[in-house]
């Protein structure tokens, strides 16, 4: 199956945004494209009912200058055309909702966890600025996957302030295995920390291990594979309970040629999607800044959303193979 993508044109509730010809991934596999004005990030994604739900960060500039972060959505049915991207999250610098890390299915409702990513003041012609120490991780709630309510945010550390709860970012959500009903979740500080609950509300803090950025964690048969993003590329470690985790190899992608993820590779996420007819293998999501590095430049722009396929974890391609 050969597969080519559509990019839509319009960003929903801003300027337009320069919209690419179609193309195919044999020689391209990105599905949002970065510009001078644009930044696409941290992806993540579901497939429910026929339909693949894409969630990121954008990064853009408004007219006066000031730059936003805040979360978005697409979908497509055939991975083919997407929606035009749709902000889910308010503009404003003191929070820049971003960075989702995943959705789950909890009770009635779908879940979606997020960070926020303060930059106040923070203007087009500043050197690039991170988070500041105010960044928090946050739950977002959907009845349908399109329309999400207010960000709640995740108090890891039990009964700790708001206020001293340190710097936050990346959250990731993944059922234990061994015990139905509680639920982990990780996120960037101190390498990768952890804390689990029973009802989404009320959380333990459980330790940390050595990891880096946008942790994406999956069950499998022998164990839990972890995802995680050092200063280029995406790792792997393994781990039989959720807390002691081993260094695997790193993913080798075929980034050769890609200037546009000269400068960094980053946030990797992979979806099971093997019980999807359609597709039935991984897929990874991630997305590529370049050709500068993040602190020349290319942070708040220039970053494009791509997509991957694999049906081992270990060889990846830009297209479902030729049998399906």
């Amino acid at each position: 199956m050969r597969i080519s993508i559509l990019l839509s044109a319009v960003l929903l509730g801003l300027a337009p945004v320069v919209a690419s010809a179609e193309v195919s991934p044999e020689r391209d596999v990105r599905i949002f494209f970065g510009d001078e004005k644009t930044a696409y990030r941290d992806p993540t994604a579901i497939w429910h009912d026929g339909t693949l739900y894409l969630y990121f960060t954008v990064v853009t500039a408004e007219a006066d200058g000031r730059i936003f972060s805040f979360v978005a959505h697409s979908s497509s049915r055939d991975l083919r055309v997407w929606t035009p991207p749709a902000r889910l999250t308010r503009l404003d610098q003191t929070l820049n909702f971003s960075s989702p890390g995943n959705v789950i299915r909890a009770g009635d409702e779908w879940v979606m966890c997020v960070s926020s990513y303060p930059r106040p003041g923070y203007r087009l012609g500043d050197p690039v600025r991170y988070g500041d120490k105010t960044a928090r991780i946050w739950l977002m709630r959907s009845k349908d996957l399109v329309t999400w309510g207010e960000p709640e945010i995740l108090r890891v550390k039990g009964d700790v302030a708001v206020s001293e709860m340190g710097r936050m970012i990346d959250p990731y959500l993944i059922e234990d295995a061994a015990e139905p009903g509680k639920w982990w979740c990780f996120y960037k500080q101190n390498g990768v920390s952890r804390s689990w609950s029973r009802d989404l509300r009320h959380w333990t803090p459980a330790g940390s291990a050595p990891a880096g950025e946008n942790v994406c964690i999956l069950c499998e048969q022998d164990g839990y594979v972890m995802f995680h993003s050092p200063r280029d590329g995406i790792g792997v470690k393994r781990s039989p309970d959720l807390l002691n985790w081993r260094d695997e190899p790193p993913l080798e992608l075929p980034r050769d040629g890609w200037e546009w993820a000269k400068g960094r590779l980053t946030a990797g996420f992979v979806l099971d999607a093997w019980t999807v007819p359609q597709i039935g293998c991984y897929m990874l999501f991630f997305h590529g800044s370049g050709p500068k590095s993040e602190p020349e430049g290319d942070f708040d722009r220039n970053a494009s959303v791509a997509m991957l396929f694999s049906d081992d974890l270990r060889v990846w391609r830009p297209h479902l193979s030729v049998e399906r």
